[in-house]
């Protein structure tokens, strides 16, 4: 006779009772998660967020509290949780999973890894970790009513990285700066432009208009001249963002009226000068409406007289007029001109959507922009979830799919990992009339430039333009998430090109690739001691890239996804992006009790698919992409941020640029 403890058998309680697991995030769906554990009857529990709480957490992150706001997510959730089950022993790390502390060594302390983040950098490093200390994982996210929960392991499953990620949604920098048309274009600009006033600089986030727009085809010199003499005074002179703001110690008036030496004239700056400027590239303008300078005195005036609310609603959900949106800059400006005095020299401010002068400043800024340009403005509210890249949570979809992570959780620890399952849940139901649609997990793919046995790449880059910055952070940090790369030429003598040790190879830095007898065919060696990760590198010479791409990653790893594995008409579901999860149309399903459903098919899709058209009524299908609106092939895995090392399941946040 089997013997039960609660609704599980013995030998599965004393199991959860005594094993070791590991939550990573404990936002939206780490909340969730650790209440389902600690009352399904794991005992020892170790989580870890580098994440603070906030007020906007507090609608759907239910173990915090108003009184919580500003402490530690993981210290927070530990207290809360030990209040459901005393005994509990929970270990709670105010860190980021990507700190050195938490080695292989660390990982291998557990018996299973659940992961609850928001970005694919974090996403990324635990799937290594987990793959090179041979642990369980289970991956999961939610994008509105949208979820998905699945599981990896090393040379049984695909691993998070083994199907292309779509790349994250960027523009143009000619669009931003010169002929921008939507919204989220002026919007981008002002995030910019904070940056460029207030935060860090950064040379591909400049704001002036772009004089090497190939599309304006303009003489620079017949352009200035003109420009000169569009102003009675000429002579403008064009200097960097920050020195002259700081120059004028950051005056609101003067940072939208660029005053001269004389005190006696002044052009607009921001709203007008640049404006002029752009007008004179002729060419621009020919199939598109012209910008409209926009005058301080006047519009300033406008504000006075106007009202500044057009329409009704809550406060935030209000567009103001022009003149309400320059009074609005005035005041933002203000605000963080005195949180820089407060900070001292040489400070900076990083843009926070939860700051309300940073995100007074990006509303007031895209607006007048969006005016310029004859675009509709937007209000604060749509600027603030086009700015943070927000998809609204939904606390429903984050308590499903925890229950479904300790579902799958309960399969692997009762050895049954054949039974689990990818399992998506839908914002409507399929065919079948099902909201949660389980799919069989597919093996890793041979060509992951992560889980295979030996992970190869080839790089096209031109190597007498690239230097070695550019290959340690945009190339092996950035395009394949290396935390600490340490890179040796193999050229018969070891050369070191890259050390991950400080100082040993930063002279390095600055020189070019061909500078260290590199070309076309050459094999860099990258390893990461941390990840117990090795990529090998070809390196593909190409003397000219299309314009504004420093390299290009070919070859079957990472771009381009391997051939389907099963026929066409039995394909199911792309997987997730993110905190995203696609929603499954699929007309098959698992015919077994998968301990969430019956569904009544005799055939078992893979969960994944290629692109299916529902015009069309097939099997194929084109899935958005939950963070750049834009289709992708294969399975979209969840995303994160990139160089973001946030370990909260902040699950309303998608990364745009």
């Amino acid at each position: 006779m089997v013997q039960l403890v609660g609704p599980l058998r013995k030998e599965l309680a004393d199991s959860l009772s005594s094993c070791r697991v590991l939550v990573v995030g404990a936002g939206g769906i780490g909340c969730e998660l650790l209440k389902n554990l600690v009352l399904t009857g794991f005992k020892n529990i170790e989580v870890i967020d580098l994440d603070t709480i906030d007020v906007s957490n507090l609608n759907r992150q239910f173990l915090f509290q108003k009184n919580h706001v500003g402490k530690s997510k993981a210290q927070v959730a530990k207290e809360s949780v030990l209040r459901f089950c005393p005994s509990a022993n929970i270990t709670a790390y105010h860190d980021s999973v990507m700190n050195p502390d938490y080695n292989v060594e660390f990982f291998r302390n557990f018996q299973l890894v659940m992961n609850a983040l928001d970005n694919r950098a974090a996403r990324n490093h635990v799937n290594r970790m987990c793959l090179a200390a041979d642990i369980p994982l289970i991956e999961s996210g939610t994008a509105g009513y949208l979820g998905q929960v699945t599981v990896i392991k090393k040379g049984m499953t695909e691993c998070y990285e083994c199907q292309p990620k779509p790349t994250q949604k960027t523009f143009p920098g000619c669009t931003i700066r010169n002929t921008p048309s939507e919204p989220i274009h002026c919007i981008v600009w002002a995030k910019y432009l904070f940056n460029q006033l207030f935060g860090e600089e950064d040379a591909d986030q400049e704001v002036s208009p772009d004089t090497a727009d190939p599309e304006a085809a303009w003489n620079p010199e017949e352009t200035a001249a003109r420009a000169s003499a569009s102003d009675q005074d000429g002579d403008i002179k064009r200097v960097s963002t920050k020195d002259w703001a700081r120059s004028t110690g950051y005056d609101p008036v003067k940072l939208f009226n660029k005053v001269k030496t004389s005190a006696l004239h002044s052009n607009q700056y921001l709203f007008k000068d640049d404006i002029m400027y752009l007008l004179t590239m002729d060419k621009l303008w020919k199939k598109r409406k012209a910008p409209v300078p926009l005058d301080w005195a006047e519009v300033h005036q406008l504000g006075r007289s106007q009202d500044d609310m057009c329409g009704a609603g809550l406060k935030d959900q209000q567009v103001l007029s022009v003149g309400g949106y320059s009074q609005l800059f005035q005041r933002s400006v203000e605000t963080l001109r005195a949180q820089l005095k407060e900070k001292g020299d040489s400070a900076e401010l990083v843009w926070d959507k939860d700051d309300p002068p940073a995100m007074d400043f990006v509303t007031a800024a895209a607006n007048l922009r969006m005016h310029i340009f004859s675009m509709n403005m937007k209000s604060r509210f749509d600027v603030k979830s086009m700015a943070g890249n927000i998809i609204p949570a939904i606390a429903t979809t984050n308590a499903v799919i925890a229950g479904l992570i300790v579902l799958e959780a309960l399969k692997i620890l009762n050895s049954d990992f054949q039974q689990c399952r990818t399992i998506f849940l839908n914002k409507q139901p399929n065919p079948r009339k099902k909201l949660l649609v389980p799919c069989a997990l597919d093996r890793p793919n041979p060509n992951c430039y992560v889980c295979a046995s030996k992970p190869e790449v080839t790089v096209k880059l031109c190597v007498h333009k690239t230097i070695v910055q550019t290959l340690q952070d945009k190339i092996l940090k950035e395009k394949f998430g290396m935390v600490a790369p340490d890179v040796q030429i193999e050229d018969g003598k070891g050369t070191i090109l890259i050390s991950s040790e400080e100082g040993e190879t930063e002279a390095n830095n600055g020189k070019f690739l061909s500078d260290f007898g590199i070309r076309n065919g050459s094999r860099l060696q990258a390893d990461d001691f941390l990840q117990d990760y090795t990529l090998l590198v070809n390196v593909l010479h190409c003397e000219e890239l299309p314009r504004d791409v420093e390299f290009e990653v070919v070859g079957d790893a990472p771009e381009k996804a391997p051939p389907p594995s099963v026929p066409e008409e039995e394909k199911s579901i792309t997987n997730g992006n993110k905190d995203s999860a696609q929603p499954s149309t699929s007309t098959k399903a698992e015919a077994e009790d998968d301990d969430i459903l019956i569904v009544d098919s005799d055939e078992e899709p893979s969960s994944s698919t290629t692109d299916v058209s529902m015009e069309t009524g097939s099997l194929k299908r084109k899935l958005q992409d939950a963070e750049t609106g834009e289709t992708a092939s294969k399975r979209k895995r969840l995303d994160q941020q990139p160089a973001a090392e946030d370990d909260d399941d902040d699950d309303d946040i998608i990364a745009l640029d």
